[in-house]
């Protein structure tokens, strides 16, 4: 099978070029012009392909995507590329009679939050209602937060600090997975003909009562569990930051958007319910696992 990969030079879509090629699978990464072209020499050297595509262009698009039984959108950005530049790759797939399409979802459940809860989501939001109306099928894979962000840096957790933030209720599950895991999952759901229109995983579900504790025990140094306020109060914040910096808006991850994702983390309505994570056989990374190293 043929799978095509947009965004290949990004650290998750690097990564599902490579678990594709594990499975088998014949990998054409598009890489933009501008692509550094070390990552580029990387792809090739791991025996995949490459397609110096302009996505915006769409020159070429279309005779790239040729041979291709599924593409994967890997791409990562606000609305040029979300919207624009994956409707660009969406159209030209539909064009070569490409039978599949992952969109670039990879986050919570943004299916059970209404428009205006998170800027970022509303963007998938507007995308998969093209996506909709397209003549192909299409996969979405939703796996709550990646795992690493807990080791450079999320407002929930502060090693240094040796600090767990909370709003509203510290026994909520949040659901995480690995960047790894997320990769080979969606490697596997591109090889699965079968597959269907969306696949929940979540490498693990921990409380931030509970991550307190597990940071406490693998460092010998008490964690402080502190309640910032409720969920309202985070929603204020979340409204007044974003009028007072309007020019925040281009940015991707701006802190009121993390915040909102906070939110929809912490309120639970972002939660990730059933999980899909026995469909393909994998070991799933633990926050104890991760921490640990």
């Amino acid at each position: 099978m043929t799978i095509v990969v947009a965004g290949a030079t990004g650290k998750l879509g690097g990564r599902i070029a490579n678990s594709l090629k594990a499975a088998g699978a014949d990998v054409i990464a598009l890489v933009r012009p501008e692509s550094d072209a070390a990552k580029t020499d990387a792809l090739q050297q791991q025996g995949i392909r490459t397609a110096i595509i302009d996505l915006m262009s769409g020159d070429g698009l279309s005779t790239a995507l040729a041979d291709a039984s599924v593409v994967v959108s890997a791409l990562q950005g606000l609305g040029p590329v979300i919207i624009d530049a994956q409707s660009a790759l969406l159209d030209a797939a539909v064009e070569a009679g490409v039978q599949r399409f992952i969109p670039s979802d990879y986050a919570a459940d943004f299916t059970k939050l209404d428009e205006g809860e998170n800027r970022n989501f509303d963007l998938r939001k507007a995308f998969h209602r093209r996506l909709a109306a397209a003549e192909i099928s299409s996969t979405s894979i939703l796996n709550g937060a990646f795992m690493e962000l807990l080791t450079y840096g999320m407002p929930l957790f502060d090693r240094k600090a040796k600090t767990v933030t909370y709003w509203g209720d510290p026994d909520q599950l949040l659901d995480f997975t690995t960047m790894d895991d997320t990769a080979a999952f969606t490697a596997a759901a591109a090889l699965d003909t079968a597959a269907p229109d969306i696949l929940r995983i979540a490498g693990d579900q921990i409380s931030a009562r509970q991550l307190a504790a597990l940071s406490g025990e693998l460092t010998g140094a008490p964690f402080e569990l502190v309640r910032a306020g409720d969920l309202d109060g985070l929603k204020g914040y979340i409204q007044r930051e974003r009028q007072s910096h309007p020019e925040s808006e281009t940015e991707e991850f701006p802190r009121w958007q993390q915040a909102q994702y906070m939110h929809n983390m912490q309120s639970g309505r972002a939660k990730l319910s059933p999980l899909d994570n026995e469909r393909y056989p994998m070991r799933w990374t633990k926050v104890r696992d991760l921490l640990a190293r």
